[in-house]
């Protein structure tokens, strides 16, 4: 973009943002993007300048040892853009910067003042929504920059980076490579981690009641409970311990078992049934809060089956193409207008009948009032979803729709109703049903949660029972027993940890997506359909962070460091004395622990903390998971054992672990090869079932399992046939090299010399001959190191650096690049409707 002499100069952080930013200033007005943070702490050591490597601190980034100065550079891929902005100042007569109105957005443009050093006017935009009118009052009313929330954001960047660069390289000594601790992704691990040890420590019990159909005189039959016998309630799963199986000491319910609802059931067969009690009540439901960052993040999980970061993404595109008001907020308040704009629609749509005699108000919890947005809603006039149809992507609009819907509801008539109770009784046993009429739909016409269409909905809400009254005579159709099991707690979803981590306090909800992103990455945590599930490697880091470090992962600890960052925003307390408290204790003890610096060198045994005991066996000897460079394994004194792939840690018990261990502990004998005269034996280790030719200790061959034979049917023809491997196919008549065929770690394939091609089944390395293996030989090599060039999908543009975009098919699927970074296309996402923006 070409600016003139003069001219006022916006700073956006994306050009998304810029482009629609743009279409509402006077053309003297030139917006740019600072495509994010133009500065930050060094991330590899090549960023670090050469005079400061030296430095006993200069790993860290944050000079320790002078008052935690940062040590801020530029990167490299964002040299070109900064060199564009100063090139813009130089021809600016005044300066907006309009990065997002939270502590992040408050940051990048204090950086932007610091790298681009202006010498003209500086001025401060904030807005919640980009459109005409919103950028129009901020232009009219500008502010300086807000340096609590700027000392706060360089407070939490400062801890952040002493937390996971410290604690880190201790995890990748002492249990693995690849792993990192951070201040709230340590603590979601966790509480992840927690909820599995509840599960495995969940004792399932069984418990009866009996399930009635009964039918009064020419009415509609329906299903009732028994809930009560002798005048005492039933026991129900909420009655039972979680580690115990048994009633609890404060419930006084009756616990029925198989045999008593057996033989209740033989007793009530020919039982006269009457109604006990009919009693009716009025409800009324009021509609939820708009959407905030974490409400919003859950219910899209929930409803539309997205990820947070997807959810995230989704709304950031609808709110910089001007959809939606900003999508960062802990806010559940609306202005003025939308309040207007969202009566005015319902009234069009669903008539006045469902618009409140007086506009909706909603409080928020929000502590800090200088990061108290709007919450989040459809901009200006509340388009409808089906406008931004072909717009938008498909996520997006289905975000869209989702937020739509919950504003205008907030802003509905409640919905009411009526509950009826009715119990049937009959031999001192009384059977319950429950029914629901919606007398008058309200906001549930616009929006009911964890639905796609409410007015099919509506009907589930409902379940009619017929009119009778207390007295009346009933029929028994059918009368059963059933059983109920107690289940453990469930685990958690993205949408429950993100619940979970705002109630506790822990990070702000415009992190959680990127939290949950890095869990995944790092397979602390795998997803089983939705749920969130703990690796063996997740058990081994949390237990060496509780045992070592533990008011770091203590979920009040990090609680109360937001609030402290949200005072230091607030100019009630000072960042530098926090810091020195967090990091070398000043002498006194920080939430029940030492300053982080004084538990660095604490004596940690990496094999203690590899090591998940399980209990011990008959014989003494302790059952233990290790967590081992390949993986986790079993281990009983010299026994070894593989855990099953796909195997939760909730499953894996010590009688579980005792039967792996005696499955895979110890050779089976298969026979002796007549040709070496040495023993042939089945045996299972880390890595699975395999044979091996000879003893331990005379370098026996070893040869794992092909696809489909099982270590149950394996007998010494077969191993025999798994040892002939490599199998010499024939000699190669140019290159005067042997052709072998074998198994090897990406499957079945032709060896000659250097060169090696893939066969297609596991049984061609024992069927194919020379002639065959010389056409597979000849044909082009396929994946590997000498891939040949990824195929080009889509030419997407070309970046603000002026850099080539485009879309490649990779080996692991459709991705975008510039020739630096790649990013996969995310599962699900057409490649042809990706767009240059994305």
């Amino acid at each position: 973009m070409v600016s003139k002499k003069g001219t006022s100069l916006v700073i956006v952080e994306s050009p998304t943002k810029a482009r629609t930013i743009s279409s509402y200033l006077p053309d003297d007005f030139v917006v740019e993007a600072s495509v994010g943070h133009v500065r930050d702490l060094p991330t590899s050591a090549k960023e670090i300048p050469e005079k400061i490597k030296k430095e006993a601190w200069a790993r860290l980034g944050v000079n320790i040892e002078e008052d935690f100065e940062p040590l801020y550079i530029v990167p490299q891929s964002k040299k070109k853009q900064v060199q564009k902005l100063k090139q813009l100042v130089k021809d600016a007569k005044e300066i907006y910067l309009a990065t997002d109105e939270d502590r992040e957005g408050e940051s990048i443009s204090w950086h932007l003042v610091e790298v681009l050093k202006p010498k003209v006017p500086l001025k401060r935009l904030v807005f919640h929504e980009i459109t005409r009118a919103a950028i129009q009052k901020a232009l009219e009313d500008p502010r300086e920059l807000d340096q609590g929330l700027i000392e706060a954001q360089e407070t939490r960047r400062i801890v952040d980076r002493l937390y996971g660069y410290e604690i880190s390289p201790i995890l990748w000594r002492k249990i693995g490579p690849g792993l990192s601790a951070g201040r709230v992704q340590s603590v979601a691990v966790r509480l992840i981690v927690e909820r599995e040890r509840e599960r495995k420590r969940f004792v399932r019990v069984s418990y009866w009641d009996l399930v009635g159909r009964f039918a009064p005189k020419d009415k509609v039959a329906f299903d009732a409970t028994l809930v009560e016998l002798d005048g005492k309630r039933l026991a129900v799963g909420r009655d039972f311990g979680a580690e115990t199986g048994q009633l609890l000491p404060t419930s006084d319910a009756l616990w029925l078992t198989e045999d008593a609802a057996q033989a209740l059931h033989k007793k009530l067969e020919k039982a006269d049934w009457e109604v006990s009690k009919v009693e009716r009540k009025p409800y009324t439901d009021r509609p939820a809060p708009p959407f905030t960052t974490s409400t919003l993040q859950q219910e899209a999980n929930r409803k539309l089956r997205l990820s947070a970061r997807a959810a995230m993404q989704a709304a950031q595109r609808l709110y910089e193409n001007g959809y939606i008001t900003y999508m960062r907020t802990d806010s559940t308040t609306l202005s003025d207008e939308a309040i207007a704009a969202a009566r005015q629609r319902i009234s069009e749509l669903y008539g006045d009948d469902y618009v409140p005699d007086t506009p909706r108000s909603y409080r928020t919890k929000v502590k800090n009032a200088q990061e108290a947005h709007e919450a989040i809603r459809p901009s200006g006039e509340f388009k409808k979803p089906e406008e931004l149809k072909g717009k938008v992507g498909v996520d997006e609009l289905r975000v869209y729709e989702l937020i739509w819907k919950r504003t205008m509801a907030c802003q509905m008539a409640d919905a009411k109703g009526s509950r009826l109770v009715m119990q049937v009784s009959a031999e001192g046993a009384t059977f319950q049903a429950s029914g629901k009429t919606i007398l008058f739909p309200g906001y549930l016409r616009a929006y009911v949660e964890g639905a796609d269409d409410p007015d099919a909905e509506l009907a589930d809400k409902e379940t009619v029972l017929p009119e009778v009254e207390v007295g009346e005579q009933l029929g028994c159709e059918e009368l059963e027993a059933k059983s109920h099991i107690t289940q453990p707690p469930a685990r958690f979803t993205e949408a429950s940890l993100v619940k979970e981590l705002e109630t506790c306090g822990v990070g702000r909800p415009s992190t959680y997506a990127m939290i949950i992103e890095t869990i995944l990455r790092r397979e602390y945590v795998v997803k089983d359909r939705n749920a969130l599930v703990p690796t063996f490697v997740a058990f081994a880091v949390v237990g060496l962070l509780e045992r070592f470090f533990e008011h770091l992962v203590d979920v009040s600890f990090t609680a109360r460091m937001e609030d402290d960052l949200d005072k230091i925003s607030l100019g009630e307390i000072e960042s530098l004395p926090y810091l020195k408290r967090f990091y070398f204790g000043e002498g006194a003890k920080v939430a029940n622990g030492e300053g982080l610096k004084g538990l660095l060198d604490q004596e940690i045994d990496p094999r203690e903390a590899c090591t998940l005991p399980l209990g011990e066996a008959e014989d003494g000897e302790m059952v233990a998971i290790r967590v081992g460079k390949y993986g986790p394994y079993l281990e009983k004194g010299e026994d070894r054992a593989s855990i099953p792939e796909g195997t939760n840690p909730d499953e894996l018990d010590l009688e579980k672990a005792i039967e792996l261990l005696a499955r895979g502990s110890g050779p089976t004998e298969l026979g002796v090869d007549e040709s070496s005269g040495k023993t042939v034996y089945l045996k299972s280790g880390r890595f699975g079932p395999y044979v091996q030719l000879g003893e331990n200790d005379d370098e026996p061959k070893m040869k794992s399992l092909l696809p489909g034979m099982v270590p149950e049917e394996m007998n010494f023809e077969q191993a025999m046939k798994v040892l002939s491997l490599p199998r010499e196919v024939g000699v190669h008549p140019e290159q005067n090299e042997p052709v072998l065929a074998d198994f090897g770690r990406y499957g079945p394939y032709l060896k000659c010399g250097s060169e090696t091609r893939s066969l297609e089944g596991h049984e061609q390395i024992f069927e194919i001959d020379l002639e065959g293996a010389l056409k597979v030989l000849a044909t082009e090599k396929k994946g590997g190191w000498r891939r040949s060039a990824p195929k080009v999908l889509k030419e997407l543009g070309k970046n603000p650096e002026g850099t080539e975009i485009k879309m490649l098919d990779g080996r692991y699927g459709p991705y975008v690049t510039d020739g630096e970074i790649n990013a996969s296309v995310p599962k699900g996402t057409e490649p042809e409707s990706v767009t240059l923006e994305q």
